[in-house]
């Protein structure tokens, strides 16, 4: 079976945008859900729902792949899936190396899915010498000393970085000079590397903030929404009691007059 080391993927030289290939394993997501329920074909309305974008980037990003459907049957999902899988190299032998046991490298190796997407864990390495030999998702756990040993007795191309943030940088530079080419790094700090190396970052510190940004939104939206309804309730309240009861009625501190500028609102929100 090919390794990583000698073939690489052909999305770049078939000019497929990077924003495609970001899709493509949500496609392939859906399309393997349909195919396990051994759904045969699926529309691009219906696989465009599954994944989350919409039908007609779906069906743009499927014309990159030389794959258009036909009209009134739709797509073909075993089809789909083997040619979605080639396009993203899974139709060969990934071996991956997971560098940092902690809890989060444990939970990474203990991750079910890398056999069934074409990924093998080759080894599970730690600069801790009290975890050499420790066993980890039925893993002896390697020292970091054997690092460069690891990775070219068994072709990788792929690491992981599970480390500390301090120690992220060293351990890619070690990655990438042993002949590493593609690191998932996990550890909360943007490496350095040289061209020809690809990195992906996963920050779930980054991906809680942002969360927090839209609930922090949505809570203001409902606030104003909530001022305003109490805004308009105070107006139709002075409208109702007539010009007579809105003249002699006492002044309120939250009620403002018109200016030169026209009507300002009656009531101001706290």
């Amino acid at each position: 079976m090919a390794t990583g080391r000698t073939h690489r993927p052909a999305t770049r030289s078939r000019g497929i945008p990077e924003a495609t290939v970001a899709r493509l394993p949500l496609y392939l997501r859906a399309l393997t859900a349909l195919s396990e329920r051994s759904v045969p074909t699926v529309s691009s309305e219906e696989l465009a729902a599954a994944a989350g974008v919409n039908s007609a980037k779906l069906r743009k990003d499927f014309s990159y792949l030389g794959s258009y459907g036909t009209r009134g049957v739709g797509y073909d999902v075993e089809y789909l899936v083997y040619q979605i899988s080639r396009e993203l190299g899974l139709t060969q032998d990934w071996p991956v190396v997971i560098v940092g046991i902690g809890n989060l490298g444990a939970a990474l190796a203990n991750y079910g899915g890398f056999a069934s997407r074409g990924f093998r864990v080759a080894a599970l390495i730690d600069a801790d010498p009290a975890m050499a030999g420790k066993p980890v998702a039925g893993m002896p756990v390697q020292h970091t000393d054997e690092l460069e040993k690891i990775i070219e007795e068994n072709g990788v191309s792929i690491g992981v970085i599970a480390t500390p943030a301090g120690a992220a940088q060293q351990v890619s530079e070690r990655l990438i000079a042993a002949g590493v080419t593609s690191i998932l790094n996990f550890a909360p700090t943007v490496l350095s590397v040289p061209d020809g190396v690809d990195v992906r970052k996963v920050d779930l510190s980054i991906e809680l903030q942002i969360l927090a940004f839209h609930e922090q939104r949505k809570a203001g939206e409902e606030a104003a929404a909530a001022a305003g309804s109490a805004t308009g309730a105070a107006e139709g309240q002075v409208t109702a009691e007539g010009p007579v009861a809105a003249a002699t009625a006492a002044p309120s501190p939250t009620v403002r007059k018109g200016g030169p500028e026209g009507d300002v609102p009656a009531v101001m929100p706290a």
